[in-house]
C-alpha cells in the first residue's frame, strides 16, 4: 500500500509544512507588533540586525524552497523511488530547513556565507539528489 510504504516520507512532509506554518506565525506576529505595520507589506528599511526582518526572510526563504521540494517528493512517490531513499532525502531537507530557521533567528549577520547558508545548501542538495533519483527510477522503468 502506498501510504504504508511512504509513511516516513509523509511524516517528514508534515514536519516541513508545520515548520513553514510556524515560521508564518512568528513572522506575522513579530511584524504585527511593529508601529505602523501594514498587513501584506514586507518590512521596510530593516536588515539582518532586526528580528522582524530575519523572521520574515526565514519564512520567505522556506516558501521559495517548499514548492520544488514538495513537487519532487510527490514525483518520487508516484515514480516509485525506493521509500527509504525518499524518506531519507525528505528528512535531510526537513532537518536542514529547521536548522536554517533556528540559525536565521539567532544569528544577525550580513556575512555570506553565514552558518545558515550551509543548511540552505544541504536542503537544496537533498532536493537535487531526490530529483535525480526520480529520473533514474523513471528511465530504469522505461
Amino acid at each position: 500500500m502506498l501510504i504504508a510504504d511512504y509513511w516516513a516520507t509523509l511524516l517528514w512532509m508534515a514536519i516541513i509544512i508545520v515548520t513553514v506554518l510556524l515560521q508564518w506565525f512568528v513572522a506575522s506576529g513579530t511584524k504585527a507588533k511593529q508601529t505602523g505595520a501594514i498587513p501584506g507589506k514586507a518590512p521596510q528599511d530593516l536588515s539582518h540586525q532586526s528580528f522582524v526582518f530575519r523572521a520574515w526572510r526565514t519564512h520567505q526563504n522556506s516558501l521559495e524552497n517548499l514548492s520544488p521540494m514538495l513537487g519532487t517528493i510527490v514525483l518520487a512517490i508516484l515514480a516509485g523511488v525506493h521509500p527509504l531513499w525518499t524518506a531519507s532525502a525528505t528528512a535531510v531537507f526537513a532537518v536542514a530547513r529547521l536548522a536554517h530557521m533556528v540559525l536565521y533567528y539567532v544569528i544577525a549577520t550580513e556575512k555570506n556565507p553565514s552558518p545558515r547558508s550551509y543548511f540552505f545548501m544541504l536542503g537544496l542538495l537533498a532536493n537535487v539528489v531526490l530529483l535525480v533519483m526520480v529520473f533514474v527510477t523513471l528511465f530504469n522503468g522505461a
